[in-house]
């Protein structure tokens, strides 16, 4: 049991710790101090959903409709451009303010609908939760559910340690030209997340 979780905890966190779109979201939301919590749990529990679908065999409900995953790159990518823009755009804004205190408050609903996109509207996610750690469930037979519980735990335990313990770099955010680092850094990760999209299409 306890061999199974700890299989599923390294293959969770092997897929989850990669440079993304979302994990640069966690740790800016991390850093600005704003809606921590709520943003670690919407992607923690987004991933738990989509690795126990994973482990349905949901797997094979996607390959079957291949159009589903293709949509969802063209929606992605676009999202992902967009908000990219939206980071370099900040990067070369030299009025706003950029300490952490000085940060204005994202509305609520505003960083939980940009959560879930990042989360839903990404393929990547699919072909990591549902599909490959579905797949690998498989080879575990009775023991799959401790699998997928040791990924499940994986995610949630990455993006509490990923938001809070942002709090550690606060003293670099204190500086203008950091921020806009971050944002050049964000807006080319997703530049790069979404034209890996387009190409792989």
């Amino acid at each position: 049991m306890f061999s199974y979780m700890m299989s599923g905890f390294a293959v969770g966190m092997s897929l989850i710790v990669s440079i993304g779109a979302q994990n640069a979201f966690v740790l800016k939301q991390g850093l600005k101090q704003q809606h921590v919590f709520w943003v670690c749990v919407i992607c923690a529990l987004s991933d738990s959903i989509l690795i126990l679908l994973g482990v349905l065999g949901f797997a094979r409900v996607i390959e079957h409709y291949p159009d589903i995953v293709i949509f969802s790159k063209y929606i992605g990518a676009g999202f992902l451009f967009y908000y990219g823009l939206r980071h370099a755009i900040s990067a070369f804004k030299s009025t706003e303010v950029l300490a952490p205190s000085g940060q204005l408050t994202e509305h609520f609903l505003q960083v939980l609908m940009i959560c879930l996109a990042f989360t839903w509207l990404n393929p990547h996610v699919y072909l990591d939760t549902v599909i490959l750690i579905g797949s690998i469930s498989t080879q575990y037979a009775l023991g799959k559910w401790w699998f997928a519980l040791g990924a499940v735990c994986a995610s949630w335990f990455f993006f509490f340690s990923l938001g809070y313990g942002a709090k550690i770099l606060t003293p670099w955010f204190q500086h203008p030209k950091a921020w806009k680092i971050l944002d050049a850094i964000i807006a080319c990760t997703m530049w790069g997340v979404a034209v890996s999209l387009i190409l792989s299409i």
